[in-house]
């Protein structure tokens, strides 16, 4: 059953966001999806009824195109977000003042059911200009609208991440993967499904109002463990060749010119290489997934689901 309530969500075309829409979908909520491009968005309209999804143009760097997207809103979710900056999508404009442009235009509207999704590692005092401008976001949103929920995840998985498919693709080419300073770095991966599905929890739950959620799956894994996995997943062996950090700023810079070049995607960045010197995982004592009434899916649950494409012999392909 439709309810008579629309939610706004900011970047609801992503990665993360299409898991979100599918949640509140689900819940019956009608979906106002902000998006720059709506037009090569149309693939989330199957998702709900006939009429359930709206798509409209926003820009989260153009304050009044915030507004007008939520306008008759009872409920906004910022999902915004880049990983490496591109022309005039920077960190700072879309994770800091694209934030407080959101912030603003719910506070504008009385809007005080507000989610904004972060990340672990969010530190004012950062090197990272991602991690610095995350906590400039959240800071906003608090400022504005103290009510509103803040939900961290760690490095999040799914059928189009960005991270198992990202190296899963690049060994079907290289005879070996980098383990940036040596693959120590701890993750607690979150899936995407769990995401979402804790974005719709915090939005109906008058707990979690003014509270910040640190968003892990069940297991914690090292950089190498889950290359190891993802090998054996994808059932194709590789040399795993520990890179020092000097090194991996190195090919991070060279992986900001490679990325300037138009159509090129950027495989790492120096601020990608900072991040990646910091554990990425759930603070002792934080408020998790738990909390929000969710049990995580692990990672050994999901990503066979997806990876196995990258086989020989893909879906058909004798189990190990």
């Amino acid at each position: 059953m439709l309810r008579d309530e629309m939610i706004t969500v900011f970047g609801g075309s992503g990665f993360i966001g299409r898991y979100a829409v599918r949640a509140l979908v689900k819940a019956g909520y009608r979906v106002r999806v902000a998006t720059r491009l709506p037009h090569i968005a149309h693939e989330l309209k199957p998702i709900g009824s006939v009429g359930q999804i709206q798509l409209v143009q926003a820009n989260v760097r153009n304050a009044a195109s915030v507004a007008r997207a939520v306008e008759g809103a009872s409920g906004v979710v910022n999902l915004t977000g880049i990983l490496a900056e591109s022309g005039r999508q920077t960190f700072r404009s879309i994770q800091a003042q694209g934030a407080a442009n959101i912030a603003e235009a719910a506070k504008a509207a009385g809007i005080t059911r507000l989610v904004h999704v972060s990340a672990i590692g969010a530190d004012a005092n950062s090197k990272s200009g991602y991690a610095r401008t995350k906590a400039e976001g959240e800071a906003a949103m608090r400022q504005a609208v103290p009510t509103a929920t803040i939900l961290r995840p760690s490095i999040v998985f799914g059928a189009e991440d960005s991270f198992f498919n990202r190296f899963a693709q690049m060994a079907l080419y290289a005879p070996a993967l980098p383990l940036i300073g040596g693959g120590k770095t701890r993750f607690q991966p979150v899936w995407a499904g769990d995401v979402g599905e804790a974005v719709r929890a915090a939005l109906e739950s008058d707990a979690a109002r003014g509270e910040t959620y640190e968003l892990g799956g069940p297991g914690t894994y090292s950089f190498r463990e889950l290359m190891e996995y993802m090998l054996a997943t994808i059932q194709r062996p590789r040399f795993l060749v520990p890179v020092p950090w000097f090194a991996a700023y190195a090919i991070g810079f060279a992986g900001e010119i490679a990325g300037a070049i138009p159509f090129v995607p950027t495989v790492l960045t120096r601020d990608q290489v900072t991040l990646l010197k910091s554990d990425n995982v759930v603070s002792e004592g934080a408020r998790t997934l738990a909390d929000l009434g969710i049990e995580g899916d692990t990672v050994e649950a999901i990503v066979p689901t997806y990876l196995y494409r990258f086989r020989r012999g893909g879906q058909f392909a004798a189990a190990e």
